[in-house]
This record gives structure tokens, sequence and C-alpha cells, in this order.
């Protein structure tokens, strides 16, 4: 083992890098699955079978910003697996992993309850418009490809950054911290009222819905809801814990690596999100009102990119400063 200059231990020893390596290349596999649909898709479009509702280029260009993403996301996959990836430039590492973790790691407990739901046989609803169903091998790839990239981002992006910045995870809480500066606060404050609108939303509220359009919110658009706003409401924990240093005591990694997940996931559903509102590509519509939507989706973008702000300056702090 090589120790920093504060002593800690820089390696997680050969089952963790073993795990990294295998989460890696399992995430990579998986997202390269769902990658083969999309160019099917795309290939299918040009000979003229579009979707319903979906003129050619528009499914095209849709299409192919999903494959420019999970091209990324293979990518991201093989550099936490292989030794190239700790000598890739930090700033897009930690950006493509924020967004990709933030997209789909917490995806899996809504994941881990639908399935159970449906076991039990729940009516979920969702998803079928009229339109033909999909055959069941491109669902059970897209299924795979969104699956196991979550649980192996879950997996091999907390080892990789405790192996490429130590000191940065380790140690605890030491409570006494100065706080959030104002605009952390305020952002605190919002993803707050986000999470708790959500979470209203994900038990059949149905303030701020359009009466038009929101019985399409079925028992799974609720379970996706209550998942937002759960997330959301942990992501203020978090950030409260890290800035304050509270609970004193808590290993630092603990609120870090919830608050990574949790700010991402803000900022790449509502990115996502934002233009589908304002471009409405195949006559999309959501449930709330156009207005709430476009408010709720641009805030959750600014607060996602706030709070990833206050994580950074804390490990940075930490990181340089020893502890």
């Amino acid at each position: 083992m090589v120790r920093d200059s504060a002593g800690s231990l820089e390696g997680v020893g050969a089952r963790w890098s073993a795990a990294r390596r295998i989460a890696g290349y399992g995430a990579a596999l998986s997202m390269g699955s769902y990658l083969i649909v999309k160019v099917i898709w795309i290939v299918a479009a040009f000979i003229g079978r579009a979707p319903e509702g979906f003129g050619t280029g528009g499914w095209v260009a849709l299409n192919t910003v999903t494959v420019a993403m999970a091209t990324t996301g293979v990518g991201l996959g093989l550099a936490l697996a292989q030794r190239w990836g700790r000598r890739l430039p930090a700033v897009p590492v930690v950006f493509f992993a924020w967004v990709g973790a933030g997209f789909l790691v917490p995806m899996i407990p809504y994941m881990v309850a639908k399935g159970l739901l449906g076991a039990f046989g729940a009516d979920l609803g969702g998803g079928q418009d009229g339109s033909d169903p999909a055959p069941q091998w491109e669902t059970a790839l897209i299924a795979i490809g969104f699956a196991g990239m979550a649980v192996g981002l879950a997996v091999a992006l907390p080892i990789y950054l405790r192996e490429r910045w130590p000191r940065a995870f380790l140690g605890r809480l030491r409570g006494a911290e100065a706080g959030a500066p104002p605009l952390v606060t305020v952002a605190l404050a919002v993803t707050a009222g986000l999470g708790v609108l959500w979470c209203f939303w994900g038990v059949g509220g149905t303030l701020g819905l359009d009466p038009a359009h929101r019985d399409q919110w079925d028992l799974n658009g609720r379970l996706l809801n209550a998942s937002s706003g759960l997330w959301a409401l942990l992501g203020v924990w978090s950030v409260w814990a890290l800035t304050r240093g509270r609970p004193a005591g808590l290993r630092r990694w603990v609120p870090a690596t919830l608050a990574f997940a949790a700010s991402g996931s803000l900022f790449a559903w509502s990115g996502w999100k934002l233009p589908m509102v304002i471009l409405r590509p195949g006559g999309f519509t959501t449930a709330e009102y156009t207005g709430v939507a476009v408010a709720e989706h641009a805030l959750g973008v600014g607060v996602g990119l706030t709070l990833l702000t206050a994580v950074l300056r804390v490990v940075r702090r930490e990181g340089h400063g020893g502890g």
C-alpha cells in the first residue's frame, strides 16, 4: 500500500479493485446492449419504420441524442474499469460520471420497488399508448442496459473516486463547520420544496397538475415521482451534513456519495425533461401544467449544479487540507 502525505492508505485492496473492474466492464457491456437497440431504431426510421406520431427526422434526432449518451456511457464504464481511466482529465470524468450516476443510480430503488409490485400483481400501467408494443427482445435489451449500467456505476464509481482522490473521502464529519454559503442555502430550500412536491404527487396529490393530462400518471408514474422526491430530500440532508459537519463522527464518504448521486439526479433528469416539455417531440405531454413543468425542471437543473459545487467545495477542502 502507498500512503499519502496525511498518512491515509491510498489503495482499497485487491478485492475492491477487482470489483471496480468487473462492475465497470459490466456497465459498459450492459449499456452496449441499449446502444444496439437505439442504432437499430435509427436504421429502421430511415426505411420508413418510425413510430406513429414521429416524423423520420424527429425520431432520428431524438435517438441520435440517446446514441451519443449511450456511447458516452460505454466509454465511462471502460474508463472506470481500466488503468488509463485514472489518467483522464478530472473535469470531464467527474462531469460525465455525475450525469451518468444521476440518471441511473437513483433508479435502482425504483426498479426494485417496481419489480416487487409487479411480482405481487400490482397494475403499474405505464406504457402502452395505443401504439404497437416493442418486441420482447428490444424491451429486454433496454432493461438490461439500464439496470446493468446502474448497478455497474453504483459499484465501480465510488471505488474509482476513492482510488483516485482518497483524501477527499477519508475521515469523518467533524462538526462546527461554517455552514453553507447563502446560494447553497437557497438551493437547499428549493430542493426541499421540489422533493416535497414530487412526493406529494407520488402519493396521489394533484396540485399543479393539468386535469386534461393528470390521468397519465398511473401507479408507475407516481412511483417515479416518489423516487425523485425522496432522492431530492436525501440530497438536502447529505449536503447539509457535509456543509455543517453533522452528525459529527459520520464517515464523510456517506453524505459525499449520496449528495453526488442526488445532485446528479436533479440535474440529469431535469436537463432531459426540460427540452422535452418545451419542444414536445412526437406530441409529448406532461401531467403538469406547462408552466409548472418548465419551472420545476429549470429549478432542478440549477439546484443540481449548485449542490454539486457545494460537494466539490467540501471534498476539495478536505483533499487539500488532510484530515
